[in-house]
């Protein structure tokens, strides 16, 4: 058996600083929950008003993304985040799914069908903040689960980082439909999205959105970034 003085020292950063990213990490979940909630809650009432399947659409996608942050608030309550992560990975991919799916065929159903969106001043603000609000959570997240080594923290990230796009999709496409009529413009973009949302969902489902093993700060079979084999830091994103 090694001394002490000839173990290796741990990879990832210490159980002080773990505590400190995990905290951090709940906040951040806190406010991400607080602002989709009153993001759904605005942007279904507003498209209700304005026939716009595009808002319903981007308020039932915060609906989503409560689900997906509030199953990473569930695993960061307990007692050791590193068992949960698994359960909450997996809950963070449906989530991925159930937003391409509903996207998609919203999106199909737009295309296809005759349907005539009205302008919606409250819509344009609502995607316009987003758009300012979403990318610095998102970043923050990610960076802390990054550091921390939660695949689930960088995972839920991506989600928030995906609201963003989904704003820009519906920003570009209240805007084209007011300005111009196009109608068509939003529901053809937001199919990009949902092919984006499949991608997420399929990494987040396999485990792949980081690969540190800071969770743990175990460091038994890893490289010099502290990578299990087969798996590369990169692929956090």
């Amino acid at each position: 058996m090694a001394s002490p003085s000839r173990q290796l020292p741990m990879l990832g950063p210490s159980p002080v600083r773990r505590a400190v990213l995990a905290r951090r990490i709940q906040l951040l979940v806190a406010a991400t929950i607080t602002y989709n909630v009153i993001e759904a809650v605005v942007a279904i009432t507003a498209g209700t008003l304005a026939s716009s399947t595009a808002l319903i659409g981007f308020g039932l996608d915060s609906v989503i993304e409560v689900s997906s942050a509030a199953a990473l608030a569930w695993q960061f309550a307990g007692r050791d985040p590193a068992a949960r992560e698994k359960v909450a990975l997996r809950v963070i991919a449906v989530s991925f799914f159930a937003l391409a799916a509903y996207v998609t065929v919203e999106s199909v159903r737009a295309l296809v069908g005759d349907a005539d969106p009205r302008h919606s001043s409250v819509g344009l603000v609502l995607a316009a903040l987003s758009l300012l609000i979403m990318p610095a959570l998102s970043y923050a997240q990610r960076r802390a689960g990054r550091e921390l080594g939660s695949r689930s923290a960088v995972a839920d990230s991506k989600q928030t980082l995906l609201c963003t796009y989904l704003s820009a999709v519906l920003l570009v496409g209240l805007g084209l439909n007011s300005l111009f009529g196009w109608s068509w413009a939003d529901p053809l973009a937001a199919l990009v999205i949902a092919a984006a949302a499949v991608k997420e969902g399929r990494e987040a489902w396999r485990g792949d959105a980081c690969c540190a093993p800071a969770l743990t700060g175990t460091t038994e079979g890893t490289d010099s970034c502290g990578c299990q084999p087969g798996c590369s830091c990169r692929s956090a994103g």
